[in-house]
């Protein structure tokens, strides 16, 4: 029940992700895609020191609740605000500010998620939480159509946005509360360790009985699992931040007819959350991370394909969003699990610190790229940049 809170909150957030692109660009506001990528850029540089930040106090002051309604109320406030921006200044100001203190709930919810459950059960219930908040955002992406179809304005569905993060926040005082005993992750730290010592005594008594060894002996690098998730948060941002506005402007898409398209790509990943909780607790793990972030970059560049050859374009562009949506839930459920091992408990927001990087970074390339190269270009390098996140996470194990 404690989710429910979370579920409005991703209502709102999802109609904002195709609504504030498309808003930046667009009177009262009038920016370009440059502006829309150095807004979407600043907002998620600042809020990568705030994920280390609310991680490390979560941690050390162990309250998760108290970060949890700070970033509803937050929102609550700040999209109430945005009804009064008027320029691209303000609107920096305020959509940094809501950044910086949305990711507050990030950290918290990944570590009463990993102290509630058992390691076991890690990759189930964070597919859990994530099929029924993307739920909330594929609502949140048919008001979004609704609003279009009845051409509700931008200030009401600001305000809308608004008192649904309201009510996540009344719903979360109610329903949320801090893990009594906090270990769980530490129990999982000692086992890796413990394991790993386990196989290298083994390995070591092997050699000395002069047998064979075929078995591979190899610590996961944190750094590389590090620089893949910056690569493949690169890739996603550079690809989906323009993404509306290519829809709108190069398939002249009408704006209900997005917000259809990406409600198709929510519910792959829908599908793909419920999926992928059996796939976290499998020895194979790894190996089907890899796969997917390969998958990623295939379909990626299938896409460019496809619109350079006008080749059903409608259909088949939708197809793969939602085949882009069902991989990345499986991504997101796998490599959530993997880093709840290896972050140590005071660093919890390293994971979404790492995210933020490439998120940051794909945000201002992305709309920077298909300005000065066109959109075709800007897509074939981010399935560059997924093909190289795979190699990089081939390394990792």
């Amino acid at each position: 029940m404690w989710r429910l809170g979370f579920f409005f909150h991703e209502i709102a957030f999802g109609l904002l992700s195709v609504f504030i692109p498309l808003y930046m660009v667009s009177p009262p506001i009038g920016g370009s895609l440059v502006d829309l990528g150095i807004i979407t850029s600043i907002a998620l540089f600042s809020a990568i020191p705030a994920s280390f930040l609310w991680g490390y106090i979560c941690d050390k002051t162990r309250r998760f609740k108290l970060y949890i309604l700070l970033s509803f109320i937050s929102a609550t406030v700040i999209l109430y605000l945005f009804t009064f921006a008027t320029n691209v200044l303000t609107f920096i100001i305020l959509y940094a500010a809501m950044s910086m203190l949305h990711v507050a709930h990030e950290a918290p919810k990944n570590v009463l998620i990993a102290e509630h459950y058992s390691r076991a059960e890690w990759g189930k219930s964070y597919a859990l939480y994530e099929g029924f908040t993307e739920i909330g955002w594929l609502i949140g992406l048919f008001l979004g159509l609704f609003a279009s179809a009845t051409a509700l304005s931008s200030n009401y569905i600001l305000l809308l946005c608004s008192g649904l993060n309201l009510v996540a926040f009344a719903l979360s005082i109610l329903l949320v509360a801090d893990p009594i005993m906090i270990f769980e992750r530490r129990l999982v730290n000692i086992e890796k360790k413990l394991d790993y010592t386990y196989q290298g005594l083994g390995t070591f008594s092997k050699l000395m009985d002069g047998l064979s060894i075929r078995e591979k002996f190899k610590a996961e690098s944190f750094s590389a699992f590090g620089l893949g998730l910056v690569l493949f948060s690169l890739a996603s941002s550079l690809f989906f931040t323009p993404l509306p506005v290519f829809f709108v402007q190069e398939l002249a898409f009408p704006t209900s007819m997005v917000f259809m398209v990406y409600m198709l790509s929510s519910g792959g990943a829908v599908v793909g959350y419920f999926l992928a909780g059996r796939s976290a607790t499998s020895p194979a793990a790894k190996a089907h991370m890899r796969r997917i972030v390969l998958l990623r970059g295939v379909l990626v560049f299938l896409l460019v394909a496809i619109v350079n050859f006008m080749v059903s374009t409608t259909l088949l562009a939708s197809v793969i969003l939602v085949l882009l949506g069902f991989a990345y839930a499986f991504y997101y459920i796998l490599t959530l699990s993997l880093s709840m091992e290896l972050i140590p408990a005071g660093r919890s927001g390293l994971f979404d610190g790492l995210v933020g990087v490439g998120a940051a970074s794909g945000a201002f390339l992305g709309p920077f790229l298909a300005e000065i190269l066109g959109f075709l270009p800007q897509f074939l390098i981010a399935s560059f940049l997924f093909f190289l996140a795979f190699l990089v996470l081939k390394i990792f194990a």
